[in-house]
């Protein structure tokens, strides 16, 4: 073999062995992730917020299920539950399975495009285009009332479009949402204006987090904005990060915690799912954070993001 043959044939072992590894491994590598956030008022006392986002479940998942329920280990003060949750039209009694001992807990939520409507097949390469150069591609509808009833019966609060005061931990927490911006449903205008400013926390709650939205949480003075839809980019490279978003926020902030504006925090969710047409990660484990959130007089610097994965939430394979 001369050396161009050898090139083509590492080349495509490698290539294998990058696809193996992203779908046969990385995307059920659960990971927890910790980040401390200097938000909330200068006499409140710590809060701990569990963000949950982007399960894209499918009956089969149950590794993913056992993971997400061992979450209530942490006992959280408060669960966000930042959308697309469903996959598959089956995929209501899983999600629960997944949520049921964290619905024990105080928890808000909002929806998603792919809580709305299932995933279809799409060429991969329309995830490396701009946001606003695809075209929206709509599966058939997804029972997320069904979903909806479970959640509230338990008593968690659909934000979709309303503003709620809270107590958590003994504290006064303003929070508000939106429908998913992804599909242009959402409706700003319905919660704007500035929430109490007694309150300990003014959280912002949306699906993916398009600067317009970011804009008006940030101009109503909310402390803190938790969002998901973007994977963590999916598909990162090494010293680059996220290659896409699919949404208009830059790619730099794909995953973590970020300033957005002077006083306001963002915090994106790189989720626990995927498409069941697009079952790969590289360099973006799915994921789940425990947010400690601290008075702002605290720590004015940046946040402090850690990553670790804790043996009580480790789980074997998925059965897809």
């Amino acid at each position: 073999m001369n050396t161009f043959g050898r090139i083509l044939l590492g080349t495509a072992a490698l290539g294998v062995g990058t696809l193996a590894y992203s779908a046969g491994y990385e995307r059920r590598r659960w990971t927890l992730r910790q980040a401390t956030l200097p938000v909330l008022a200068p006499d409140a006392r710590p809060m701990r917020v569990l963000h949950v986002s982007d399960l894209h479940m499918t009956p089969g998942q149950e590794s993913k299920q056992r993971w997400v329920a061992a979450l209530a280990d942490l006992r959280p003060d408060l669960v966000v539950n930042t959308g697309d949750n469903l996959a598959h039209p089956q995929a209501v009694p899983a999600v629960l399975r997944a949520l049921g001992p964290l619905l024990e807990f105080p928890g808000v939520f909002v929806w998603g495009s792919n809580d709305y409507y299932a995933p279809k097949p799409k060429n991969p390469a329309r995830y490396l285009l701009p946001s606003s150069k695809t075209k929206r591609v709509h599966g058939t509808p997804l029972p997320w009332k069904d979903l909806r009833a479970a959640m509230a019966e338990r008593g968690w609060l659909d934000l979709t479009h309303v503003r709620r005061r809270l107590t958590i931990a003994g504290q006064a927490v303003v929070a508000a949402g939106l429908d998913d911006p992804h599909l242009k449903r959402d409706r700003y205008e319905q919660i704007a204006g500035r929430p109490d400013p007694k309150a300990a926390l003014r959280l912002g709650v949306t699906h993916s987090p398009e600067p317009r939205v970011l804009d008006g949480f940030a101009g109503d003075g909310y402390d803190l904005v938790l969002a998901g839809h973007t994977h963590g980019g999916q598909l990162r490279l090494p010293g680059y990060g996220a290659i896409v978003t699919n949404c208009e926020l830059d790619r730099t902030r794909a995953r973590g915690a970020s300033r957005w504006g002077a006083h306001t925090w963002l915090h994106v969710s790189a989720g626990l799912g995927t498409s069941p047409y697009a079952p790969v990660r590289f360099a973006c484990p799915p994921e789940a954070t425990l947010l400690t959130l601290t008075p702002r007089a605290e720590d004015p610097g940046q946040a402090g993001v850690t990553e670790a994965t804790g043996a009580r939430f480790g789980a074997g394979a998925d059965y897809l």
